[in-house]
Formats: C-alpha cells, sequence, structure tokens
C-alpha cells in the first residue's frame, strides 16, 4: 500500500478521539485533562499500537496503516459501522486526482427528464447538474440559481428560502446533509474546489461551521420531507441513488405521499 501525505485521516482520529468519555470507558485520570476527549497514548495502548505510530497518523503525515490497525483503532475510538467504513476509506485513498464537476451522460439526462416525480442529479461536490420540470414546479426554480451557486449546500446554509423551504424540518435535514457530506469531502479534503466550497459556508454560516466541526459522519437514505410554498406544502418521500456505471451522480427523487 502506497504512502501519503494524509491531513484528512488525521483530522477524523483526533475529532472521534476527542468526543470519547473517559469516564465512560474506565479509564484512570492520573493527571489533569487539558481538552475534552482521550488522549493520544490512552488511543494507542486501547487500539495495541505504538504511540509514535499514532502520533503520525494523527498528525496526518506519510504512513500506511494496515487493515488490522484499522480495525483496531475503530475499535478503541468506538466508531460505528459507517464510521469504521470511513476511517477505512480514508487510510486506503489514493492521492486525489484534481476535481472536475461531472458531466451527466445523455441516457441519464433522458431518464431524468422523463419522470414524473420531481428529480433532480447532484455531483460529488454537490452542485445540482440537472433537473427535471417537476423539480422546478414543486421543490425550487434551479434555473433562477446562478450556476456558481447552483449547490445543494450553499442554497440549504445562505439562501433564507431554504428555511421558508423546509421550516420546522430545517435544522434535522440540515444536520443530514453535513454528515452525509462530510464523508465525501473528506476524500476530497486536499482538493481547492472542495475548499473553496467549505470555506464559503465557514463564512456565511455559524449552523454550519457548528456542524462542520462535529465531524458527524452518516451515510444517505430514504427520509419523509415536508415541502411548503407560501401557504401550501407536500410531503414526500425522498431519497437518493446512484448509478453503477457512473457513481459519482446522485438522483434525488421526491415522490409525493
Amino acid at each position: 500500500m502506497a504512502t501519503y501525505h494524509n491531513k484528512a485521516l488525521g483530522n477524523f482520529l483526533r475529532d472521534m478521539r476527542h468526543r470519547l468519555d473517559p469516564e465512560s470507558l474506565n479509564l484512570p485520570s492520573l493527571r489533569r485533562r487539558r481538552t475534552a476527549g482521550l488522549r493520544r497514548e490512552e488511543v494507542a495502548e486501547r487500539a495495541g499500537i505504538g504511540v509514535d505510530w499514532y502520533i503520525r497518523l494523527e498528525q496526518g503525515r506519510s504512513v500506511s496503516p494496515s487493515a488490522t490497525t484499522i480495525d483496531a483503532l475503530a475499535t478503541a475510538l468506538c466508531l460505528s459501522q459507517i464510521e469504521h467504513d470511513h476511517l477505512r476509506a480514508l487510510a486506503t485513498n489514493p492521492a486525489a486526482r484534481p476535481f472536475e464537476m461531472e458531466t451527466v451522460p445523455d441516457s441519464v439526462r433522458t431518464f431524468v427528464y422523463g419522470l414524473a416525480e420531481p428529480a433532480y442529479i447532484t455531483g460529488q461536490r454537490w452542485d445540482v447538474l440537472l433537473w427535471n420540470d417537476a423539480a422546478n414546479r414543486h421543490l425550487l426554480d434551479f434555473a433562477a440559481i446562478p450556476k456558481d451557486e447552483r449547490n445543494i449546500l450553499l442554497f440549504m446554509f445562505t439562501k433564507p428560502a431554504a428555511r421558508d423551504l423546509f421550516r420546522g424540518e430545517w435544522q434535522t435535514t440540515a444536520r443530514r446533509m453535513v454528515a452525509q457530506f462530510r464523508k465525501t469531502y473528506d476524500l476530497w479534503a486536499q482538493d481547492a474546489s472542495f475548499k473553496a466550497l467549505t470555506t464559503t459556508l465557514l463564512e456565511q454560516s455559524p449552523e454550519f461551521a457548528a456542524l462542520w466541526h462535529s465531524h458527524a459522519i452518516e451515510a444517505s437514505h430514504a427520509t419523509g420531507k415536508a415541502i411548503h410554498h407560501g401557504r401550501t406544502s407536500s410531503t414526500y418521500t425522498y431519497a437518493t441513488l446512484q448509478f453503477p456505471d457512473n457513481p459519482s451522480l446522485r438522483l434525488a427523487i421526491y415522490s409525493p405521499l
């Protein structure tokens, strides 16, 4: 396995370490703790690895942990299955190529345009690449948004219309979005376009900043959403799907209930 600088892996390990409660893990406190969470030597001991080796990992230095080490760290940090999978992906992710905005194939365009339900396509950076007429009528007028701002996260956290659209469900939806995006972002953490997006969000939205620094990771799953337009509202079952031959594209479908 090749070695490479991996700052995203180090950030994830550190954030997961800080969230743990030493008392709940029955760890003795021989000296006063200056920060929340476990000490690095405690994580190393729980994982059965050397402290210096763990420090190199958390510093994002050019080291290549084995699958056994990754599994041991997941246990030591009490990671959930999706967090464990994310840790494994970060440890094995090759040096990222520069990000390029995706292109939607003609076959996918025809499929989405033919759907009766509101639907749109996003890329890995959550840029909106394509939408159908039903999405324009029942969700959001995507065409009215400037192309360089046509991004789900930018809309959610920097546009007042998003709070009107989701109303009482805005906070829950926002938290879920950030946790799902973080799963992808960490694999592109060195890319300039991903950095530019998160910098804008951190500067313009305190709510995004608070959610971002929690480093929560969540997978996409079907859920219900209430969409509000003025005095009217509609409830949908919302799901995202990936195309096997082009997994960088995500299809979001809103099926009315």
